[in-house]
C-alpha cells in the first residue's frame, strides 16, 4: 500500500514492532506498496481463493493507499517456494508506485512473505493468523511439529468443518460469492517442499491474530509465535478470514502499525 501524499518520516515508538531475524543456529502500505497473499490450508477442505482480499484493498484504497493483492498460483506443481516469491515480487516490481510495501501475508502465505523479505527492501511484515514455518520445514510436518490438532482440542473445538469454522463471521453474500469461486487447493509440493529460508528475515515484523479463530486459536498461535519469533502476537476481533469478514477494521489495523513502523533508508 502507498500513501499517496507525502508525510513526515515517522519516529519508532515503544510499540513498533520489533525485528525478528534469528540466525539458522537458533532456528527457533500503510506507507508504501503492499502486496497482500493469501493461502487457505488444505488440510481442513478448503483451497485457495484468489478473491481473498476482495473486501480489503477497495478500504485501503479508500483511506489513500494503493493494494497490490498477489494471486498465487500455489496449486501449481512445477512452482516451489521460490517460484511462487518470485510471482509476488515480479506483482511489486511491476507496480506504479515505487517504495519500500508493507507486506501482509495470511495463513500459509507467510512462507511466501517471509521469503520476500528476504529479497527486497520491506517497511513492515505482516503475518495474518499465519503458519509460522522454522528454517527447513515443510507445511505437511507444520501441523504436527507445531502441536496443532492437540492445541485446538484443548481450547475446545471439534472437528474442523471448512465452511462453518472458516466462515462462521463472514457475511452470507460474501461467504456465497466466495465459495462460488474458483477452488484453487494449494499443490503437494507446497506441502513437500520445505521452507528454504536459512531464518527468518531481519525487518520489522508483527503477527496479527483474529481472536475468534478456529482454525489457529490464540492461545496455539501465541505459543507458536513466541517460540519461533520471539515476538507477542497482536489481537482483533475475526476469524481466520478477517479480510472477508472485518476489512474496514482490519484496514485500520495496518494503517495503524505502518505508522509505527520505523522508515527504510
Amino acid at each position: 500500500m502507498r500513501r499517496r501524499r507525502r508525510r513526515p518520516t515517522p519516529r519508532r515508538s515503544p510499540r513498533a514492532p520489533r525485528r525478528t531475524g534469528r540466525p539458522p543456529a537458533d532456528e527457533s502500505g500503510p506507507t508504501g506498496r503492499s502486496p497482500l497473499h493469501d493461502d487457505l490450508p488444505p488440510r481442513p477442505g478448503r483451497g485457495r481463493h484468489p478473491g481473498y482480499w476482495q473486501r480489503l484493498a477497495p478500504e485501503l484504497a479508500s483511506r489513500g493507499h494503493t493494494p497490490l493483492p498477489v494471486d498465487l498460483p500455489q496449486h501449481d506443481e512445477r512452482l516451489g517456494w521460490d517460484e511462487l516469491t518470485d510471482v509476488a515480487q515480479a506483482t511489486l516490481d511491476a507496480a506504479p508506485v515505487p517504495g519500500a510495501p508493507v507486506v501482509v501475508a495470511q495463513s500459509m502465505g507467510a512462507y511466501v512473505g517471509g521469503l520476500l523479505a528476504h529479497r527486497v527492501p520491506v517497511r513492515l511484515l505482516v503475518l495474518l493468523n499465519p503458519m509460522v514455518p522454522h528454517p527447513g520445514e515443510s507445511g505437511g510436518s507444520w501441523w504436527d511439529a507445531t502441536g496443532h490438532d492437540d492445541a485446538r482440542t484443548a481450547a475446545g473445538l471439534g472437528p474442523f468443518d471448512p465452511v462453518r469454522d472458516f466462515f462462521h463471521d463472514v457475511p452470507v453474500d460474501v461467504t456465497a460469492r466466495t465459495l462460488a469461486g474458483e477452488d484453487r487447493a494449494p499443490s503437494a509440493r507446497s506441502f513437500a517442499e520445505p521452507w528454504p529460508a536459512p531464518a527468518w528475515p531481519d525487518v520489522p515484523t508483527v503477527v496479527l491474530q483474529g481472536r475468534d479463530d478456529r482454525l489457529f486459536p490464540p492461545s496455539f498461535q501465541r505459543a507458536v509465535t513466541r517460540d519461533r519469533l520471539g515476538l507477542d502476537v497482536q489481537e482483533m476481533p475475526g476469524g481466520h478470514l478477517v479480510a472477508l469478514s472485518r476489512p474496514a477494521e482490519l484496514a485500520d489495523r495496518l494503517l495503524a502499525l505502518a505508522d509505527g513502523a520505523p522508515a527504510v533508508p
